[in-house]
């Protein structure tokens, strides 16, 4: 299998990249800077691609994006993420459209599209509701693959969970905090928290495209826990204490438009990979903490 990865420069990318290899499978970097003989430019942001970019492959992953960590209460920062998502998805899609042989399309997506649910569910298949920053960003990113479905396409909405990894910036920062004492729940604790390693994201993103799976395609562990679990594991995990609850008021206040993205609670479910037979070596926290501090 040809895959062609936009975003390979990046942590997940990365990953994606050398497991993909391993597998026996040729990966094509997609570059915006001038690119390698084993590599293919393009410029998302200069118009539409040319859809001679797919030529020879059968799968494309975009994982391309401006980061999602940035200052919440910058409507510049909210632009550029949205922006960015949206416009190097659709290009893509627009090429595989045009091209004449089409490749499959795995688009990376959040599961914050799935909004809060409170204490429910939540699989591929659940609404997505609320109108918070990153669920409107990630509606408007899905949407953004509908040109290569309509083409006839495969494509696969991949709603990402946080991944925890202690090579990830993430993961370092949260370790530096919980050293030092100053973890705790945010809020009541109660809303639910998805999450995943970085080895079974990698895993699953795999199994879609070698196995033809389609549609919204949830990257999370099988047990969701909540903030309170997730914080108890992690601080036991670091042999310290997690006594600072940070209140929902103070959350609100520095957190702006993010917010609801730490107080809202998304019970997610991976069950598209689980129906499809497919392994999670870390099936909820404690498992998905342990191996992100192996790292």
């Amino acid at each position: 299998m040809h895959v062609l990865i936009a975003g390979s420069s990046g942590f997940l990318g990365g990953l994606l990249t050398a497991a993909l290899r391993e597998r026996g499978h040729a990966v094509t970097p997609l570059v915006r800077r001038p690119a390698a003989p084993e590599e293919r430019h393009w410029d998302p942001y200069a118009g539409p691609v040319d859809p001679r970019v797919v030529d020879g492959v059968d799968v494309v992953v975009n994982l391309a994006g401006s980061p999602t960590v940035g200052n919440p209460h910058s409507s510049r920062w909210a632009r550029d993420l949205e922006h960015s998502r949206v416009t190097t998805t659709r290009a893509l899609a627009e090429a595989i459209a045009g091209a004449e042989v089409r490749p499959a399309l795995l688009a990376g997506n959040g599961i914050s599209v799935h909004g809060d649910h409170g204490a429910a569910e939540v699989d591929e298949f659940a609404d997505s509701r609320g109108d918070a920053l990153l669920t409107r960003v990630t509606r408007a990113w899905r949407d953004a693959a509908e040109p290569a479905a309509a083409a006839g396409a495969r494509v696969a909405v991949l709603h990402t969970a946080p991944v925890l990894d202690g090579r990830s910036a993430p993961m370092r920062q949260l370790r530096l905090l919980f050293r030092a004492g100053l973890g705790g729940r945010l809020g009541n604790g109660r809303q639910f928290f998805p999450v995943i390693s970085a080895r079974d994201w990698v895993s699953g993103v795999c199994a879609v495209a070698e196995g033809g799976l389609s549609g919204p395609v949830n990257l999370c562990c099988p047990v969701t826990p909540t903030n309170a679990e997730f914080t108890r594991t992690l601080a036991r995990a670091l042999h310290r204490p997690a006594v600072v609850p940070v209140p929902a008021a103070a959350i609100r206040l520095a957190a702006g438009a993010m917010a609801p993205e730490v107080l809202g609670s998304v019970r997610a479910v991976p069950r598209v990979l689980m129906k499809a037979g497919h392994t999670f070596l870390d099936r909820d926290v404690e498992a998905v903490v342990s191996e992100a501090l192996r790292h």
